[in-house]
């Protein structure tokens, strides 16, 4: 009985000395996630700084004067703010109409490719036995991997054929182009929603059109906005395809628009940087509100409920 004590204590002692004690300033296992996490927060704050060091030049150079952004250094804040560069740009650019069919392409892109998506996600997902449903996502996928200038030439020709030379033929190739992703996403997170869902919804006497729209599709809120994120950057900053499938520059979006204008202001770095930084604001500023539920839709569909 007397023994007990003892090899509890070294019981104890063992533990303590495996662990990392008072001596030994805390456990090897610490010690090492300690050092990992100073190495990632490291990399991550040096990847933040290519991010803000360009952001922070933009901002600075779209407020100094002409004389200011030509004989001035990048990084000196301007001494006195100018907003002239952002006048002349609005001009120049005729920002508000480019603002305007950009927004318009944005925004059909993402309301269709959220719409389209749900819908064939919601098919492929309940008919994956059948193989017509199954090889329809696996062709879905295939597409993923080609790119849009493999197909240009023949996009531009169909849509030039079909009368779709405009903003409507842009927002059209958009969503066919957003299609792919965001049924791989939809999907994922259509098999961690319970099917008792639906049969409890069948047995009240819903049809599958009802079932969809009051029960599935709130549920699909979260990558709903997922989905809507990507589609609205994605669209936002495209220049190729507006480029070259748009006949008529005058219905041109903002980054063609931009680039169109941009000789007239090549030496005008504040009008350049002005404009810049006026057409990536809304980007910017949808990111920053919404970015939340990009990791929570994605989270929510990687794990089955």
């Amino acid at each position: 009985m007397s023994t007990q004590p003892a090899l509890v204590s070294e019981n104890v002692q063992a533990i303590e000395n495996l662990e990392g004690g008072p001596a030994r300033g805390g456990s090897f296992r610490g010690r090492r996630i300690g050092g990992d996490s100073w190495t990632t927060t490291f990399l991550l704050a040096l990847c933040s700084l290519t991010v803000l060091i360009p952001l922070y030049v933009t901002i600075a150079m779209a407020f100094k004067t002409t004389e200011q952004a030509v004989e001035g250094s990048a990084f000196s804040l301007p001494a006195p703010f100018s907003i002239d560069g952002f006048r002349e740009a609005w001009s120049l650019t005729d920002f508000p109409r480019a603002f305007t069919i950009s927004l318009l392409v944005t925004a059909g892109t993402v309301f269709g490719t959220i719409i389209l998506a749900a819908f064939a996600s919601y098919a492929i997902s309940r008919n994956w036995e059948r193989r017509l449903f199954r090889y329809s996502f696996f062709y879905l996928l295939a597409a993923m991997f080609i790119p849009f200038p493999v197909l240009a030439l023949a996009q531009i020709r169909l849509t030039g054929l079909a009368g779709l030379d405009n903003p409507a033929g842009v927002t059209l190739l958009h969503i066919m182009f957003q299609l792919s992703f965001s049924v791989l996403l939809f999907t994922a997170f259509l098999r961690s929603i319970p099917m008792e869902l639906e049969e409890s919804a069948r047995i009240d006497g819903a049809s599958t059109w009802q079932t969809f729209w009051h029960l599935i599709f709130p549920l699909l809120a979260p990558m709903s906005a997922t989905v809507g994120i990507f589609a609205f950057l994605a669209s936002w900053n495209d220049f190729m395809m507006p480029s070259l499938i748009t006949s008529d520059p005058s219905l041109q979006t903002l980054p063609v628009v931009q680039s169109i204008f941009q000789t007239q202001f090549s030496n005008n770095y504040n009008v350049s940087f002005a404009s810049y930084l006026m057409a990536m604001a809304p980007a910017i500023i949808v990111y920053i509100f919404t970015q939340r539920w990009v990791m929570a839709g994605v989270t929510q569909g990687a794990v089955k409920g």
